[in-house]
């Protein structure tokens, strides 16, 4: 799906996990610029799938700070966490296409197993996350499976990426507006997780899900994520979603060279904003 100008939708998506910094700030004004440019909409969204590390204290701060900077964005915002059903249905979707399957190993034992494949180059072969998983339980049965789950066991919901990969009719691409066609190799990610027993979607399935259930024509984020397209490309293909443009920017380093994260204190809009900042010097520091 070609973006049209007269309509583009982007969106700032930020997790309450700690308080915003620079680098956010600059990514929350590239997403705005870019609608506001083009006549467009720009959508704020609150990723807070993970309970144990969202807070609602971060959440209220997200807020203050981007009305702070002078941001606005339609409302209701989407807040993942009360979308859970939407998720669901997509991995059902997927389920019902024998593309998941459970997968009950503990970090430990995918660490064993990789250690253990060690001369077995395409066991232990690192993708963008790392070592790839294995494979363990992908070959289990279903007698086992279903016997396993019904132990009680824990267990993620895998995506088998070469059965994945085998309902393509062809090629994936993606258009990046700064980059040009980008051919899609989610292979990379090997079996990904998508859902896990204590939170019911991964990065990766809500964001997809979310991007189309919204209408996100040109998705703008830093370049580090550019990785996670890969698997995002193929999600909206398995599940026939709207395919959006992309713009992966540039991001901002610390005076270590090290990217900007929530552990430089110091650089929090909270912070730079009790010294005495005003917004405009805030977007001078972000390059704005």
């Amino acid at each position: 799906m070609s973006t049209d100008s007269t309509n583009i939708i982007t969106r700032f998506a930020p997790s309450p996990t700690g308080l915003l910094h620079l680098g956010h700030a600059y990514s929350a004004l590239f997403s705005q610029t870019e609608a506001s440019r083009q006549g467009g909409r720009f959508l704020l969204r609150i990723e807070d799938i993970d309970p144990g590390r969202c807070r609602a204290e971060f959440e209220d701060a997200i807020y203050d700070d981007l009305s702070w900077l002078g941001l606005e964005w339609e409302t209701p915002v989407r807040r993942q966490s009360r979308h859970m059903d939407d998720y669901d249905n997509a991995s059902r979707s997927l389920d019902k296409m024998g593309l998941l399957y459970p997968c009950f190993c503990t970090r430990k034992d995918i660490q064993a197993e990789i250690k253990n494949a060690q001369h077995a180059p395409h066991h232990n072969a690192d993708g963008p996350d790392g070592p790839l998983y294995p494979g363990i339980c992908r070959e289990l049965s279903e007698d086992e499976r279903e016997y396993r789950i019904q132990a009680g066991e824990v267990f993620a919901l895998r995506l088998d990426m070469g059965k994945a990969i085998c309902c393509l009719s062809g090629p994936l691409h993606w258009l990046d507006r700064d980059r040009g066609e980008t051919l899609a190799t989610p292979e990379i990610f090997g079996d990904v997780v998508l859902a896990r027993k204590d939170t019911p979607t991964s990065y990766h399935l809500a964001v997809t899900v979310d991007d189309h259930l919204q209408g996100v024509t040109l998705v703008t984020r830093g370049e580090d994520l550019m990785p996670s397209t890969h698997v995002h490309r193929l999600l909206q293909e398995l599940l026939e979603f709207d395919v959006p443009e992309y713009r992966h920017h540039g991001l901002l380093k610390g005076s270590d060279g090290r990217r900007l994260a929530k552990r430089d204190k110091s650089l929090t809009l909270k912070a730079l904003r009790e010294a005495g900042k005003s917004p405009d010097d805030v977007r001078k520091m972000a390059g704005l």
